[in-house]
């Protein structure tokens, strides 16, 4: 099958969170289940200056907010990519430091709602072959609300293509208003409500989930939250009532970039025949690196870490507000490493502050310490209130290190309480609470703590998890049975 893969970032070219992740492996991942794949990319300043061997491939003309657009597609090569990657070069639109998304203040480009009307109008020319390529798609992968407009536009073509699309967070819903839909000159018949119209204004992630004829999610247990007023952000009833075309395939992750026993990223090489000394080694280094005085001394206490952005959907004030106590009861160490809301960031300082010996930060993202994070840790804590699939937690148990989680989403899906019934049957690979609350999280890390006492058990654990195959061969699968039949397997 021709797969046309529209997405608004991709690692490693630009990357702000999972999406980029996602549209990086599993274009991959199709590739090599051999089909003839294409990505198509904005042409971001930053993104444009890591490409190799750039041509240009024809010229378009496209309608943005009151104006016309003259853009180029770009064909280009890059080492991360055995297919080619297709480029939407419009400057005006496109050429800007920085986030793609967010201004350097942190708000939102004032024409987003232009951008990204104009990157999926290029979609719907690619798809008519207005250039001449020989290429069309019998398959248009969209994903979340910047692309949310692909399935509508291609909705005009007399034989669209199939349009799959994938909401990877539904909190984020491409909202904008009926100003912003005059000026873009979207057709009047979408502003219903079995269009785009979402209350008073629009939004480009409902465009995706009227028009496309499959819907996914990145998990099975996130299909079935967002069809609830709780995680629905709105959309719940309407999705509810697409129920028969969502479904939810959990995500993959890369095996061989998250890969101990090759990871360059580490002190020391492990596996799942041999953990120690490796895991020990990673444990000095990572308390070396975030400045522990005496790295040695700390290496028989459990090591509690986490890594991500320090907002309230991560659960961050959870395990900051659990920290003291766990201080107090018990020896344990913690390694927080992340950046985000500046109260949770001045919190943790305090905390280091105040606990120099037992709890070590960094402020701000360094991939190379997320990986060495994730193998220097006894134990990863991932409490988010809401996860649609989390990755995470996937590489924790890649790297032996038992992720305690909340019962949500993709969390749900791929953690296995430490329950006594789990540990004999040896399927237990974490530790699972059922509350979002402080007391609940610390319940479960107490018990996490009370096996972690015990060698053989937490021998059990680290081996269930390191066993299981998160990689995106069975992922690709399922969306290749949905591209081919409109059904997952």
């Amino acid at each position: 099958m021709k797969v046309l893969f529209v997405a608004s970032e991709a690692y490693p070219l630009v990357k702000t969170g999972g999406l980029g992740d996602v549209a990086y492996s599993l274009p991959l991942a199709l590739h090599e289940a051999g089909q003839d794949v294409r990505l198509l990319l904005p042409g971001y300043r930053d993104l444009l200056r890591k490409l190799e061997s750039v041509r240009i491939l024809g010229w378009l003309e496209l309608q943005g907010a009151n104006r016309i657009h003259a853009a180029r597609i770009l064909q280009a090569e890059h080492a991360a990519f055995p297919f080619p990657l297709w480029v939407l070069d419009c400057p005006e639109l496109f050429d800007r430091p920085g986030n793609p998304y967010l201004q350097p203040e942190g708000f939102d480009w004032a024409d987003n709602a232009e951008r990204f009307t104009v990157f999926a109008r290029s979609v719907l020319e690619l798809s008519r072959d207005t250039l001449q390529l020989g290429w069309v798609p019998d398959v248009v992968h969209a994903n979340d609300w910047q692309t949310g407009l692909v399935p509508a536009f291609l909705d005009t073509l007399p034989q669209p293509p199939k349009r799959i699309f994938t909401i990877h967070n539904l909190a984020y819903g491409g909202h904008f208003s009926p100003v912003d839909f005059v000026s873009l000159h979207l057709p009047g018949y979408w502003w219903s409500a079995e269009g785009a119209e979402f209350y008073g204004g629009f939004s480009m992630l409902k465009a995706g989930i009227v028009y496309a004829d499959a819907v996914t999610t990145v998990s099975p247990a996130y299909a079935k939250e967002i069809c609830t007023p709780a995680f629905g952000y709105g959309l719940d009833g309407l999705l509810l009532s697409r129920s028969y075309k969502l479904s939810g395939i959990l995500n993959g992750i890369d095996m061989d970039a998250w890969n101990p026993a090759a990871d360059p990223s580490l002190a020391g090489f492990y596996s799942l025949e041999q953990i120690e000394p490796g895991k020990r080694l990673n444990k000095t280094a990572l308390l070396k690196r975030l400045g522990a005085q005496d790295p040695d001394s700390h290496l028989a206490y459990p090591l509690l870490g986490t890594v991500g952005r320090l907002v309230e959907q991560k659960g961050v004030d959870l395990i900051l507000n659990a920290i003291p106590e766990l201080l107090a009861q018990t020896d344990a160490r913690f390694a927080l490493v992340g950046t985000g809301h500046g109260y949770f960031e001045q919190r943790l300082r305090q905390l280091a502050a105040e606990h120099p010996d037992r709890v070590f930060i960094f402020i701000g993202y360094d991939e190379q310490l997320a990986h060495l994070l994730e193998a220097g840790t006894d134990l990863f804590l991932m409490p988010s209130r809401f996860e649609p699939c989390g990755l995470n937690q996937m590489y924790s148990l890649r790297y032996g290190t038992p992720p305690v989680v909340f019962h949500t989403g993709g969390l749900a899906d791929t953690v296995v309480d430490a329950s006594a019934a789990n540990l004999e049957n040896r399927t237990a690979n974490g530790f699972v609470f059922y509350e979002p609350t402080t007391s609940a999280l610390r319940g479960a890390i107490l018990r996490a703590l009370d096996c972690f006492a015990q060698p053989r058990i937490w021998q059990q654990l680290q081996l269930t998890g390191m066993q299981q195959d998160f990689g995106w061969e069975n992922s690709a699968r399922q969306y290749l049975a949905l591209y081919d039949k409109g059904e997952t397997i």
